[in-house]
């Protein structure tokens, strides 16, 4: 039997259950998704710490038993199956399933906002400028990181046995997630770079430029998702519980190039700041645009912020340490609202927006006058003509009444 407590790292299932080694009266190792269950002697009932689950008490046993014949207990669905009932923390799974809703909610708060935000970009054809397109895409990459998320928190994470059962779809799922987020950094370190380019560099062809930003905010996230999955598969092999769980080594492969992408976005935005300060301030010959400095501003304010959920993810306390809770909630509130955020500093306050709708506004307004102008111009002339008694009524004004009565009601019929 196994001693209490011992646990088989379910991370190294790459090994487990592999030899072809049997023993007469014992039951195989073998693995089942979550753990590695060594060889057990037969009639015996083998018992591990739970695996490191949300929802689950890691102080706690799981059980699985070896039947008199040395095989696995088989329930009545045909599955070999591990009783793991023991190692639910029902107050801390109602805590999480609370979080993972509280996730969804602004995930979902997020894409509304980037929805209304794209409706207003294609609406209007006086934002057809290169920092709006990239603005474009930077929404696109949190819409469907967005989407994933709230995919991944309901099929996945709200779900037990969809981890331990590993999919191919989950797995997928989980690249796409990594690849948006990624996407998500390399599109704000083209507004970084664009605005660098823009007001320190200047004679830059824009028509070339916009092909290197589609290429480093889809292209790159792309190879470096790509480089990171064949590290897990083929170096790490943790690909088991929809790739939940990482060490450390294979992570550097996300973090670093996110890491040098904020760094360079922070050194441009300090730049440009220094250039609108010392040589484009409003008072000089040759200010910086209203546009622009709003457009600084705002990456100015999202940068770190990108870079505040950067820090909390390696520094992540224990599930028992005090500041666990406040880190759970700070990620809460900062994580799902970025494209809210977003949303409000680059569209919904955004200067040139502002004008476009204004602009909008005053061609309806004026189309409306002009409109009304005409109308108010036709019955001018009809009277004109009534009152001279012009027609062949010698002056009678009844019939031109009749006339005019009938052509407005033929107008209001048309």
């Amino acid at each position: 039997m196994t001693a209490p407590g011992t646990n088989h790292d379910y991370l190294n299932a790459s090994t487990c259950g592999k030899t072809n080694e049997t023993t007469k009266g014992w039951c195989p190792e073998i693995f089942d998704n979550a753990l590695c269950w060594p060889s057990t002697p037969a009639g015996t009932q083998a018992n591990q710490s739970c695996p490191r689950f949300e929802g689950f008490n890691t102080n706690k046993l799981a059980y699985k038993d070896c039947l008199d014949n040395g095989s696995w207990y088989v329930n009545q669905d045909n599955i070999t199956w591990s009783d793991y009932t023991g190692c639910i923390d029902f107050e801390s799974l109602e805590f999480y399933n609370f979080i993972n809703f509280l996730y969804i909610i602004g995930y979902s708060v997020s894409l509304a906002a980037l929805g209304v935000s794209l409706i207003i970009f294609f609406s209007f054809r006086g934002l057809r400028c290169t920092r709006i397109k990239i603005h474009v895409q930077l929404f696109l990459s949190f819409i469907f990181n967005n989407i994933t998320w709230v995919i991944w928190y309901r099929k996945v994470v709200a779900q037990v046995a969809t981890p331990l059962q590993n999919p191919f779809w989950c797995q997928i799922l989980h690249v796409s997630k990594e690849y948006f987020m990624v996407a998500n950094y390399m599109w704000m370190f083209c507004e970084a770079l664009h605005l660098h380019l823009a007001l320190v560099v200047v004679f830059v062809r824009e028509e070339r430029t916009t092909k290197w930003f589609y290429g480093i905010g889809w292209g790159l996230p792309f190879f470096i998702v790509v480089v990171h999955s064949l590290i897990r598969v083929y170096y790490n092999k943790d690909t088991d519980l929809c790739w939940l769980h990482e060490n450390a080594f294979g992570s550097w492969f996300i973090s670093v190039p996110i890491a040098i992408t904020l760094t360079f976005s922070i050194i441009f935005l300090v730049n440009i700041l220094r250039v609108i300060l010392t040589i484009m301030h409003p008072n000089s010959p040759n200010p910086a645009p209203v546009g622009i400095r709003r457009a600084v501003r705002a990456a100015l304010i999202l940068t770190p912020l990108f870079g505040l959920q950067f820090v909390l993810i390696p520094v992540r306390p224990d599930t028992g340490h005090p500041m666990y809770y406040v880190y759970v909630y700070t990620s809460v509130i900062i994580i799902p609202y970025q494209g809210l955020c977003c949303a409000i500093l680059f569209c919904f306050a955004n200067h040139d927006v502002h004008q476009a709708i204004k602009r909008s506004f005053q061609r309806n307004l004026t189309r409306q006058s002009t409109r009304w102008s005409n109308y108010q111009t036709g019955d001018s002339a009809a009277a004109v003509f009534m009152l001279n008694g012009s027609g062949s009524n010698n002056g009678n004004v009844v019939p031109l009444l009749s006339i005019r009565r009938k052509s407005i009601q033929n107008s209001v019929k048309v």
